[in-house]
This record gives C-alpha cells, sequence and structure tokens, in this order.
C-alpha cells in the first residue's frame, strides 16, 4: 500500500479517536461508540485530505499535478463536509423534530396518526466550519511527520 495512502488513513484513525475524549469533556461519560460516528472535532475527512495533500506536496514538490490534485480534491471534500453534510445533518434534525410533533399534534403515541419511521433520520452527518479547520490543522501535521519518517528512516 502506498504511503499516501497510510498516511491518510493514520490521520482519519487518529481523528476519529480524539472525537472520544473531546465528546468525554463535553458529556461526561466515555462513549467508545463515538469513534464510529460521522461528523464532530476534528473532521476525519479533513485529517485525511490535507495529511494527502501535505504528504504530496512534500514529497513531490507543491508545483506537481499530484499535488495539485490532492488540493482541489481535497478542498472539495472539506467544503462539502461542512456544507452540503452538515445541511442534511440540519435537515434531519428538523424532520425528526416535525414527527415527534405530529405525534404530539394528534395526541397519539401508537403511529396510528401517521406512518411512523422505525428509528429518526442521522442528525450528525457534517461539520462545523471550526471542526473542518481542526482535521485540516491535524492532518497537515500528520502528513509532515510521515514525510520526516519516511526521509529520516530510509
Amino acid at each position: 500500500m502506498s504511503r499516501g495512502i497510510v498516511t491518510s488513513l493514520i490521520a482519519i484513525v487518529i481523528a476519529q479517536f480524539l472525537k472520544i475524549p473531546l465528546k468525554q469533556r463535553e458529556t461526561k461519560k466515555w462513549a467508545w461508540e463515538t469513534f464510529f460516528e460521522a461528523g464532530g472535532m476534528p473532521s476525519s475527512h479533513s485529517a485525511g485530505v490535507a495529511s494527502l495533500a501535505t504528504y504530496t506536496g512534500l514529497k513531490l514538490g507543491i508545483r506537481t499535478l499530484d499535488f495539485a490534485l490532492s488540493v482541489i480534491f481535497g478542498l472539495l471534500v472539506m467544503y462539502d463536509a461542512q456544507g452540503i453534510r452538515r445541511h442534511a445533518g440540519e435537515t434531519a434534525i428538523k424532520v425528526n423534530e416535525l414527527e415527534a410533533k405530529v405525534e404530539q399534534l394528534a395526541g397519539e403515541s401508537t403511529g396510528s396518526y401517521h406512518e411512523r419511521k422505525e428509528k429518526q433520520l442521522k442528525e450528525k452527518l457534517g461539520h462545523q466550519p471550526e471542526e473542518v479547520f481542526a482535521g485540516a490543522i491535524l492532518g497537515v501535521i500528520v502528513g509532515g511527520i510521515s514525510h520526516l519518517l519516511e526521509k529520516t528512516y530510509r
């Protein structure tokens, strides 16, 4: 497997792992399942693409097509993570609230007033801009360390 792929995967795993203690600080409970959840601080999407772009730029140079591709695709991924995916999550929140409100207005909890979903829509899909930024910083650090380690242990 290429070092660029390994670097990105390591950045993604680190970002996902960091979500556990950060969520614990917020909720005062350890939630290990957070490792497998989308969204949250820091963005693993951003960490993965930023680490790949950083590693590629340091290894091949910033004037290469490889670096240009990794930067442009990385920016698109980060934009999508904090834009479209975040808005989809906000829409899911409203849909879930609307379903609860319909039940409340109907005065029924049996679900006979309307067809009730088996489970609620996932609400945490995207990222806030600061989560994307933190993930990008983490990715640059991981990409830089990967490149340094490769040079040191050749």
